[in-house]
């Protein structure tokens, strides 16, 4: 057996099980044969002499290509669920591991839940909750710290348990609190953004804006407040893909997309995106 055939042999003991994790981040049997069909080829091109844990850096491949996925959807699909028609990823010549990992009967139901998540939130309930990755490894993909990526998972499974309060977001008060925020943000008023903002308030930044300067994260009420205070002055409130925001526009194009999460009537979250791809993929309506 040469070499080619020795990996590709590997690869088939994984397969399976890729391609669970693939249609669980993805709803889609299609889109997850295309995910594993990818990890294959990047597994072809790399000299894999160094990793110890081939199944573990494959799963890591399958799920940074989901969350590409994922993001690079500009529209929510007509008809994203294979579910709809009870189907499974297919394997060639199913077995006990096929069996193992599909034993929990993923259904309809769940897959409609998994895509109310964002990405980050469905990639690290999934990998967490599903297939029990360590959050250290889950953090690495997503570039988060492992406390940021276990409260995504948190969150996403709040929402699949039906207990999340931020699910059902009352839009006309998102709208009006990011309003307020901008103004108090732009007059410098402190206690107006304290007012604002839940206790715990968690602000995430990606590589694009920490590259630009900003923090990678800031977490509370006071720190948050002392970082918007007196700035925010070329944001513009907008809808990001149907929900109140901020968008810093330059020319016309935008630069930085600011994406609010509430709870409670109090603004929980705040991700800062700078990602051109990712700006790309989002409707973003200035509103004034």
């Amino acid at each position: 057996m040469d070499g080619h055939d020795w990996l590709a042999e590997r690869f088939e003991a994984h397969r399976d099980h890729l391609a669970a994790v693939a249609y669980r981040m993805l709803g889609s049997q299609a889109e997850a044969e295309d995910a594993v069909q990818e990890a294959w080829l990047r597994l072809s091109r790399t000299d894999t002499s160094e990793v110890r844990n081939l199944g573990g850096w494959l799963t890591t491949v399958v799920a940074r290509v989901s969350l590409d996925m994922l993001r690079s959807r500009t529209t929510r699909r007509e008809d994203p669920l294979d579910a709809q028609l009870a189907t499974e990823p297919a394997s060639p010549e199913p077995g006990p591991e096929h069996e193992a990992v599909l034993a929990d009967s993923i259904g309809p139901a769940l897959l409609m839940v998994l895509e109310t998540l964002s990405p980050a939130e469905r990639l690290a309930f999934v990998l967490h909750d599903m297939f029990a990755v360590p959050f250290d490894q889950i953090a690495e993909i997503l570039d988060r710290t492992p406390a940021a990526t276990k409260q995504l998972a948190s969150r996403g499974r709040r929402r699949v348990r039906g207990q999340d309060p931020a699910a059902k977001p009352d839009q006309a008060r998102q709208r009006e609190v990011v309003k307020a925020f901008l103004a108090a943000s732009r007059n410098g008023d402190f206690q107006a953004l304290l007012m604002l903002l839940h206790p715990d308030v968690v602000l995430r930044a990606d590589q694009v804006t920490v590259a630009s300067g900003a923090s990678a994260e800031v977490s509370g009420a006071d720190a948050v407040a002392d970082t918007f205070a007196g700035r925010a002055r070329a944001a513009r409130l907008s809808l990001i893909d149907g929900q109140a925001g901020l968008v810093w526009f330059m020319s016309g194009q935008p630069k930085v997309a600011f994406a609010f999460t509430m709870t409670d009537g109090l603004v929980s979250g705040i991700e800062m995106i700078g990602d051109p791809d990712r700006l790309a993929g989002m409707n973003l309506q200035p509103l004034t």
